[in-house]
């Protein structure tokens, strides 16, 4: 269970996981040690995985995201699972409940390439059907 002060700075992390120990210090309230410390110890619990990179600019701006629900031949699915993750335009991957057995997150350049790798995701061995919707909006990201 987190604390509130773990949970503070989570978000403030995820806001910006290149803000400095002091600025983190300074809006937490607390000191630079305590700011170093509950990281550590955010890593060390594996709360905190690891630090990415978000697009920005041009390039994210121009960026096509849809999120493609995936239906896979039960005996075919590590197989498929293997596929999808060699797909350079395929962000995440989630297996869920429901009709389908996966949604994969894929963001393309344009739609002309979100076409074509969603007809490599169709054509994969094993996909039975997929089922599209492309991200017209982000509201939020965090």
């Amino acid at each position: 269970m987190l604390g509130k002060q773990d949970q503070a700075l989570l978000l403030l992390l995820r806001q910006n996981a290149r803000s400095s120990i002091s600025e983190l210090a300074r809006v937490l309230g607390v000191s630079r040690s305590t700011v170093q410390n509950r990281i550590a110890k955010l890593e060390t619990n594996g709360v905190i995985r690891g630090y990415s990179v978000q697009l920005g600019g041009e390039l994210s701006d121009n960026q096509v995201e849809a999120h493609v629900s995936v239906k896979v031949f039960q005996k075919l699915t590590a197989r498929t699972n293997i596929a999808l993750e060699q797909i350079s335009q395929v962000s995440q991957l989630y297996s869920v409940s429901g009709e389908y057995d996966l949604i994969a997150i894929v963001q393309a350049q344009s739609l002309e390439e979100l076409s074509a790798v969603l007809d490599e995701i169709g054509n994969l061995e094993g996909v039975e059907r997929t089922n599209s919707a492309v991200v017209l909006e982000t509201r939020f990201r965090r």
